[in-house]
């Protein structure tokens, strides 16, 4: 399909509080078929996304009160998969830099073509999620399994492609559950040696009297129980690539024997008296600290410089929280069948939690978290209650006292006028305030009664 007609109908908020630039802005994106939601500050955005959350938000930066950079970065804790693209007739080099490290999709300079910024545009509805569109965009083969928008990620992968490309031995750094063999099979796949094998272990889940002979294979009657000849890993991954993970977990004594084959490309089996050339790509991973490692005595100094010819470092996914949709969405696809379930994806404010949440586990504890809700939901979309269950706890958030009030007052504003159809009357009562304090209340948040009723069009007009 033609991406350029996959957004046509997509809400867009545009913020600016050039009159003219609004209503030009406006005008345009209407032309090119979106639905446009204009306003004049950040208040004013705020409360008609929460009433009528876009697809894409575009900002001048200079705005009264809160700033472009403020109000993104509001969205980014309140709806961390919108994207925002900036504008400003101020731009500067470091300014961009800034903007698009802290997570803004996209920054254009005033005056800027107006079809740079509908490209801008098309690309940010194309990797936008929704709780009924989380599909991440297409990846060449070697990526398949390895789901990412972020810039970070992108980056890594990158480095990743180039780096498959030679024989390097790599070692992945990244804390458990970030997807260290995922990324070591994409490195495979990328590789000269993707038709070979691919063969992983666990350094850590083997015991240190097993570990030498599934690594280096070991003859008939080396040891008791021998009762035949075994071909080890390296063996067994001739032609293509081993994949040692938790390597920070290997025996010393291994380790010598390791940076042997490593140095000479032969390994000798357990009780054999010849030793065997192998033609192997070694990756490696850990989660522990080898610099550490090394100063204890607990790791070789020589055999670390052999495995760290090229090291990448996996993030935290909170460092890559616009990915958690997509993760989300690519688990519920691999897991709805598994327990018979039509499941087409979460809840908006149920999206919303999993990607503000805490992840100590990282990817690993966000599958563990979509198959509880996927086993335990009796709807086609997954509930917020059912993913505050499987987190077992809310997510934390460190707020300022003065902005945990002023969300609060929003929200809860907000709640109460959808709650009586934009009735300021009913709404006062029920907030215990006379009708002036709270028309009061609701100017200080740009709220209009009228966004709120049902017969009503006050959020979505254009002028």
């Amino acid at each position: 399909m033609n991406r350029r007609n996959d957004g046509l109908g997509a809400h867009i908020q545009i913020v600016d509080d050039d009159e003219d630039i609004l209503r030009l802005l406006t005008l345009r994106l209407q032309a090119r078929g979106f639905r446009v939601t204009p306003a004049h500050s950040a208040e004013e955005a705020l409360a008609q996304i929460a009433v009528d959350p876009p697809r894409v938000v575009v900002s001048d930066i200079r705005l009264p009160g809160r700033d472009g950079l403020a109000l993104f970065e509001e969205l980014r804790r309140t709806r961390p998969t919108l994207p925002v693209i900036l504008l400003t007739a101020h731009g500067t080099i470091p300014d961009a830099v800034d903007a698009t490290s802290r997570g803004v999709f996209g920054y254009l300079t005033k005056p800027f073509d107006s079809q740079t910024l509908l490209e801008k545009i098309d690309q940010a509805l194309a990797l936008s999620a929704t709780a009924s569109e989380n599909q991440a965009p297409a990846v060449e083969k070697w990526q398949e399994g390895v789901v990412y928008r972020s810039t970070r990620m992108a980056e890594l992968m990158a480095e990743a492609r180039m780096v498959a490309m030679s024989d390097a031995s790599v070692l992945i750094r990244g804390e458990s559950g970030t997807g260290k063999e995922v990324m070591a099979r994409a490195i495979h796949r990328a590789s000269p040696r993707a038709e070979g094998p691919f063969v992983a272990i666990n350094c850590g889940a083997i015991p240190e009297q097993l570990l030498e002979s599934e690594l280096f294979g070991h003859v008939r009657g080396a040891f008791t129980g021998a009762s035949t000849t075994r071909v080890g890993l390296f063996q067994a991954a001739n032609g293509g690539t081993l994949f040692l993970d938790e390597i920070g977990d290997m025996p010393l004594a291994l380790q010598v024997k390791l940076l042997r084959v490593l140095q000479e490309r032969v390994v000798r089996p357990v009780g054999a008296t010849q030793a065997e050339p192998v033609d192997v790509r070694l990756l490696s991973a850990t989660h522990r600290d080898l610099d550490a490692a090394m100063a204890s005595g607990e790791f070789r100094e020589d055999l670390y410089y052999r495995l760290d010819v090229v090291s990448l470092t996996l993030p935290r996914l909170e460092e890559r929280r616009e990915d958690v949709p997509l993760l989300a969405a690519r688990f519920i696809g691999l897991i709805a069948g598994k327990y018979g379930k039509t499941v087409s994806g979460f809840a908006p404010e149920a999206l919303e939690a999993l990607a503000t949440a805490a992840w100590p586990g990282n990817v690993r504890q966000l599958y563990n978290v979509v198959e509880q809700c996927c086993a335990l939901t009796s709807t086609p979309l997954i509930p917020l209650a059912l993913v505050q269950r499987a987190l077992r706890a809310p997510a934390v958030e460190a707020l300022s006292y003065a902005e945990a009030k002023q969300r609060f007052e929003r929200n809860y504003l907000v709640q109460l006028l959808k709650m009586t159809d934009g009735n300021v009357a009913d709404a006062a009562r029920i907030a215990e305030r006379n009708r002036t304090e709270f028309y009061r209340l609701l100017q200080k948040y740009d709220l209009s009664p009228a966004m709120f009723r049902a017969n009503g069009e006050g959020g979505n007009a254009a002028f």
